[in-house]
């Protein structure tokens, strides 16, 4: 996680640097302030250093150096449980699907409005359905 923590500072900081560069460069040569370039190489910046924060402040929460951040450390010496996960279950394939037909609808728009109509109750059966999946057939609790 040190060297997550360490790349994504640099490419903050690399963003924070090119934001002034670009934005002196405008100023210098073209006499006024281009804004959507400058912003979003501002925001871009700001989001490198928001993850980098993340992690930093949860490494810090987790104890300081990990596992995996160890060079004396094995694979097996890290935490095995990864989670629960349903292996057999298609409602992650479901929601893709309905969730691409959104997106299509969305993005062609006009006459194919319908589409992102049609697509919400089906994301909205197959969030309900995977959430609820050990609740009924074979694998219930």
């Amino acid at each position: 996680m040190k060297s997550n923590i360490a790349i994504f500072t640099i490419i903050a900081v690399f963003f924070f640097v090119l934001t002034g560069v670009y934005t002196l460069w405008n100023l210098a040569f073209h006499g006024n302030m281009e804004w959507a370039g400058t912003i979003a190489l501002l925001f871009s910046g700001l989001l490198n250093s928001l993850i980098a924060s993340f992690l930093w402040l949860t490494q810090r929460k987790l104890g300081g150096t990990l596992v995996e951040d160890r060079p004396d450390s094995d694979i097996d010496d890290g935490d095995p449980e990864q989670g629960e996960f349903s292996p057999w279950s298609w409602w992650p394939i479901v929601l893709a699907f309905a969730a691409g037909v959104f997106v299509i609808g969305l993005s062609v728009g006009g006459y194919m409005f319908w589409l992102t109509l049609l697509s919400v109750p089906l994301i909205a059966v197959s969030v309900i359905g995977w959430v609820y999946e050990y609740y009924r057939g074979h694998f219930a609790r």
